[in-house]
């Protein structure tokens, strides 16, 4: 057996390391010139989106040995709407760093592979599968992966955001959904330090949408958290990302090539989080190249949740901005409290449910 990981990114990175545990050494394929080539940015691990899964870098731990150090935990969310202000607090998380930093995760997994990675690589997916017996396809492009086979494109988003010098609880998050700025978006502040974080907003490219002036929507965005955060904050560094593909493909496998990561559709659509979803995808390759399991069969609680989450997306998006001001002062009763910290039940499922009535959106 012969298997090519086109990628060196999260879940490219993790098939590898398991499948070198199955005694497998698969050789990588990286277009850029070293792992975590990209821009600085700060996410999150939220286990509420993940369930069962209540601690995401413990079950990686001790079911897969795979090891990571995030850079804090979360223990408090601040939840801004236009005029209301909720507050989650509890185990909720995890804060971590991408791209070009040492101890992002790409360069966390990095170190525990041992496989040869050939980076500046041109190789096409055809051109690997004359060569190896299996492809395992970990660009974190899903375009490459509507060339190849059928890819549902569920929507593409617009992202922008800067890393910012301030003061900071570095295990409280800030979150804003208003329209004002972040049209059918979101907001967040996800802290590396005490005296840094990273700010960004996300929202849908659709047509009214493109209509928008990002610079304009960016600056009342900075503005409004400086103004919530009560200080003001001075950026350092900046990011932009246009039309991001969100979707899920239709064959996970496809012969002998695995559709990993963003080629699978691991980005959860609720508020663009997916980084435990594309680890897991390289970790059930792996498990199926070793003959332990089906990929077909380990991924679909993955697209279960996936759907779910895109139904709280798609409700989410007819919300205006007195209804989000309804939905953030009902984060802050003891029913919701205890449902979203909830580790027996789904807090995502029963969420879009009971946000349901608010709209006009039909259950899929």
């Amino acid at each position: 057996m012969k298997v090519a990981i086109m990628g060196a990114g999260l879940s490219g990175l993790t098939c590898a390391i398991m499948l070198e545990k199955y005694g497998i050494s698969p050789t990588i394929f990286e277009k850029r010139n070293k792992v975590g080539d990209r821009f600085v940015n700060a996410e999150a691990l939220l286990p509420v989106l993940n369930r069962p899964i209540n601690d995401d870098i413990a079950y990686l731990a001790d079911t897969y040995g795979i090891y990571l150090q995030p850079l804090s935990n979360i223990r408090k969310i601040n939840i801004f709407s236009e005029n209301k202000t909720a507050s989650i607090e509890g185990h909720l998380g995890f804060i971590n760093i991408r791209g070009r930093e040492n101890e992002s995760f790409e360069n966390q997994l990095s170190r525990q592979v041992k496989s040869k990675i050939l980076f500046n690589s041109k190789y096409t997916h055809e051109e690997l599968l004359k060569e190896f017996t299996h492809v395992i396809m970990a660009t974190g492009d899903a375009a490459y992966t509507t060339k190849i086979q059928d890819y549902k494109v569920d929507l593409t988003v617009t992202l922008k955001g800067a890393t910012v010098e301030g003061k900071f609880n570095r295990y409280t998050v800030g979150m804003w959904l208003n329209n004002s700025f972040a049209p059918q978006g979101y907001g967040y502040l996800l802290p590396y330090s005490e005296k840094e974080a990273c700010i960004s907003i996300g929202y849908p490219d659709y047509i009214h949408n493109q209509k928008q002036n990002l610079d304009d929507l960016w600056e009342k965005f900075f503005q409004r958290v400086c103004k919530d955060f009560n200080q003001d904050l001075k950026i350092t560094d900046r990011f932009e990302v246009t039309r991001y593909i969100i979707g899920m493909c239709l064959y996970p496998r496809l012969g002998n090539t695995f559709f990993v990561g963003n080629c699978f559709g691991s980005i959860m659509p609720a508020f663009g989080f997916g980084q435990l979803p594309a680890i897991l995808t390289g970790i059930y390759a792996a498990e199926d190249l070793a003959g332990r399991a089906s990929y077909l069969k380990l991924v679909k609680p993955l697209q279960k949740s996936y759907q779910n989450a895109l139904i709280l997306r798609k409700t989410l998006e007819q919300l205006d901005n007195n209804q989000l001001d309804k939905v953030i002062s009902l984060l802050n009763t003891e029913i919701a409290q205890r449902i979203l910290n909830s580790k027996r039940h789904d807090p995502l499922k029963i969420i879009t449910y009971l946000l349901r009535p608010l709209t006009k959106l039909k259950v899929l």
